[in-house]
């Protein structure tokens, strides 16, 4: 699967995705070698995603990106791992978490999310420029909220950030990952088992007031932790570059804060930082036109999907008035992210407040300097160096 983005483009998807051709799924060549396919249209990504005759089970899928040490087969998902389960296993968990992950109780944290974005903030500009936002801000954010959503101490943070860091570096081989999982699961599994010895107000004291077992809720609570400290902290820091980077965009939203709703469903579908999504067919399926074997897998390209120009009209242009509603940031089917209203809200709140706080903010580097996490299932940036200020005094 493409993965190298082209020069000077880093919110760009690699060239050969997004090739201009009447082929929305097209066979692609996996790393073990497996001839699949490889879905760039939107509808086509729609039928896949939201058809049960494809499967998201890991031991059925085949990696379109090479993982130094895999095993010949994936072994399947470990208890509480909801994203490697069908029906109905995936269900059960899906139903006792949808009544956690509502509109209106992700809304009903916003108070707390611009405390601790104003907090963020505030610390940054106490340290001076220049500073590094994804290191002040896009991180602390999100760590902070998913911590106080889940009852994780933001104190333990070192203790699991280096172990999620592993999990989606496409670098790392398989026994990093695995020893990085397992890390992970002891650390939220000491964690459940205070929980039901002495509940508090959070999310994972809550699940253990349900069936799940010990095991499922320290796969569950893995699973939240990990995704909700590193999807919205790469859209964060990805999102302010890719807005610095279009100041006639920046200037409407400054202009107009009430666009930041707008500006964040823009930057999901324009960025679209996890990515890719696989499947394995069930049985034989016929998606436009092509048709899909039993056994074979099915790679969704979400940066690809998001740039179809049959859905978004001139679709590499970066316009936070352009309505992206329809966007599959967040996937689509049963295994849409359960945390999208969450970190919705967190973006929402932190973009407008980060330009507002600083309305010189600028980088620091040449665009080009930035350093980008091109080897990661979430890209983003590794730091953004930004300044504020008269230009080229920092004060």
């Amino acid at each position: 699967m493409p993965t190298d983005r082209r020069s000077g483009c880093p919110f760009d998807p690699p060239a050969e995705l997004t090739a201009p051709d009447d082929e929305p799924v097209r066979r692609m060549r996996y790393a073990d070698g497996h001839l699949g396919w490889l879905v760039t249209g939107h509808a086509a990504a729609r039928a896949v995603l939201a058809d049960p005759r494809f499967s998201s089970r890991y031991e059925l899928l085949h990696l379109p990106i090479p993982m130094e040490g895999a095993p010949e087969q994936i072994p399947p998902a470990p208890v509480g791992d909801m994203t490697g389960l069908d029906a109905p296993e995936h269900t059960r968990y899906r139903r006792l978490l949808t009544g956690k992950f509502t509109v209106r109780r992700m809304r009903a944290l916003t108070r707390r999310i611009e405390e601790f974005t104003a907090g963020c903030l505030e610390a940054m500009e106490q340290a001076g420029p220049p500073a590094d936002l994804v290191e002040v801000f896009a991180r602390p954010v999100p760590a902070l909220v998913i911590c106080e959503l889940l009852g994780v101490p933001y104190a333990d943070r070192e203790r699991f950030q280096s172990d999620v860091a592993v999990l989606f570096d496409q670098r790392a081989d398989a026994a990093a990952k695995g020893a990085a999982q397992e890390a992970l699961l002891r650390y939220v599994g000491a964690l459940v088992a205070a929980k039901r010895a002495e509940p508090t107000d959070d999310l994972l004291s809550d699940l253990t007031s349900t069936d799940l077992t010990d095991e499922e809720l320290a796969g569950i609570g893995g699973l939240l932790l990990a995704a909700g400290l590193d999807t919205t902290a790469n859209m964060l820091g990805l999102g302010t570059f890719a807005l610095l980077s279009h100041p006639g965009q920046l200037a409407a939203l400054r202009a107009d804060p009430g666009l930041a709703g707008q500006a964040v469903e823009e930057l999901l579908r324009y960025l679209s930082v996890a990515d890719p999504l696989p499947r394995s067919a069930l049985e034989d399926v016929e998606v436009e036109g092509r048709l899909i074997r039993a056994g074979e897998t099915v790679t969704v390209s979400v940066q690809a999907v998001n740039r179809d120009p049959h859905r978004f009209p001139d679709p590499d242009r970066f316009d936070i008035g352009r309505g992206a509603a329809g966007h599959l940031a967040f996937g689509h089917g049963a295994h849409q992210c359960l945390g999208q209203q969450l970190a919705r809200v967190e973006m929402t709140v932190a973009f407008p407040a980060l330009f507002a706080r600083f309305p010189t903010l600028r980088l620091a580097v040449p665009p080009g300097e930035v350093p980008l996490r091109d080897r990661a299932n979430i890209y983003g940036v590794t730091a953004l160096p930004v300044t504020w200020g008269k230009e080229g005094t920092g004060e």
